[in-house]
């Protein structure tokens, strides 16, 4: 089969799909908040009767790719190890299959994922095609007549247009008991003909103990210290259900980089251009590019909150307040076109690899703009 990667090159380059200071999804031991979702899967591997693609969407954070690897693990290890029968997908971690799909190494997956550009010193914008191609190989080896392949796409959002044509024709003539689990945190962006090959499981985000149980086991597992009371309800309020995110506000002083980011906000219709100006240099840079993300997706959740609590009035004190006087009701469609402005130039940023300086300043002067009535 295809080879996957040697135990040491994980350890040794990094990863796309993993937050720095919290383990990688794969390491995961449990999953909060999607126990009917897991019995979809579960019933069908105990039946051996399996759909061949799976969309799993749902925002970014909220347990897709630990409950990808959590299916793999009990689809790749023997039938007797496995938990099925209590609508679980639940495996030993001694388990040989358990142990390899932890390393990569298992013959019977294959993960697709951003590659990192050694000499760039970076991670690709988007999963090449040769990445797909890597299917070839891995679905022309033969295998036990009874033993699943699984193929892990992560995320699917990020494939390159002639990588999504590439992974379609391996969804089209699927061999037998070959799963495709396909990550996703925008379906939309997917070829329809994607979709309409693969059973969508749409998850939700996380309830707010869900959320604090998946975080806090995350930051155990990494031994880091647990936020305060006070903390927790800051993380609760700005994560949107997604553990991810509260991780990177935990682990990635990201509580600090809200904080400031809601300075700015609160600046409006007057930004601080020089406070901007060092802000946006020193996100910048490529070894910046988690504080870089969070930045963003804190930027974007905050201006939906404001955005929503100037439609409706309800919402966290402090957002409805700054949202009356930001937005109010004559500024709101300018607002929500600055927001979804917002999120379609930072997806042409990352593709074309432009500068992000620039994209930063260039997104408070459309704010700007918006908060003056633009």
């Amino acid at each position: 089969m295809a080879r996957a990667p040697a135990l040491q090159e994980t350890e040794s380059l990094p990863e796309a799909d993993r937050l720095d200071g919290a383990p990688h999804p794969r390491m995961t031991t449990k999953l909060f908040g999607h126990k009917a979702t897991e019995e979809i899967l579960a019933q069908g591997l105990a039946q051996g009767r399996m759909h061949h693609g799976w969309l799993l969407t749902g925002a970014a954070g909220i347990g897709k790719a630990t409950l990808a690897y959590r299916f793999a693990r009990a689809a790749l290890s023997r039938p007797d190890e496995r938990d099925c029968a209590a609508k679980s997908l639940s495996v030993s971690s001694d388990t040989s299959g358990s142990r390899q799909v932890r390393a990569l190494s298992h013959p019977g997956l294959l993960v697709i994922r951003r590659p990192y550009l050694v000499k760039d010193k970076r991670f690709a914008a988007t999963i090449p095609v040769d990445e797909v191609r890597r299917l070839r190989q891995f679905l022309a080896m033969s295998a036990e007549p009874d033993a699943w392949r699984v193929v892990i796409v992560d995320s699917a959002d990020e494939l390159h247009n002639s990588a999504a044509n590439a992974l379609l024709k391996s969804l089209e003539e699927p061999p037998p008991r070959t799963i495709f689990l396909l990550v996703t945190n925008e379906p939309g962006r997917l070829l329809p003909t994607i979709r309409s090959r693969c059973r969508a499981l749409t998850m939700e985000a996380l309830a707010a103990a869900d959320l604090r149980a998946a975080a806090t086991l995350a930051l155990e597992t990494e031994e880091k210290p647990l936020p305060s009371a006070a903390e927790w309800a800051v993380l609760e309020r700005v994560s949107g259900g997604s553990a991810r995110r509260a991780l990177s506000l935990a682990v990635g002083g990201g509580t600090a980089l809200n904080e400031g980011l809601m300075k700015h906000l609160a600046s409006l219709p007057k930004p601080d251009w020089v406070a901007l100006h060092a802000l946006s240099d020193k996100l910048a840079p490529a070894a910046a590019s988690q504080q870089y993300e969070l930045f963003f997706e804190l930027l974007s959740g905050a201006l939906a909150r404001l955005i929503r609590a100037a439609a409706t009035g309800q919402g966290d004190p402090g957002d409805v307040g700054l949202a009356g006087r930001l937005i109010g009701e004559a500024k709101l469609a300018s607002f929500a076109e600055a927001w979804e402005t917002l999120n379609r130039e930072k997806a042409e940023a990352d593709a074309l690899n432009l500068d992000r300086k620039t994209l930063i300043l260039d997104t408070f002067a459309k704010l700007e703009r918006a908060s003056l009535g633009g």
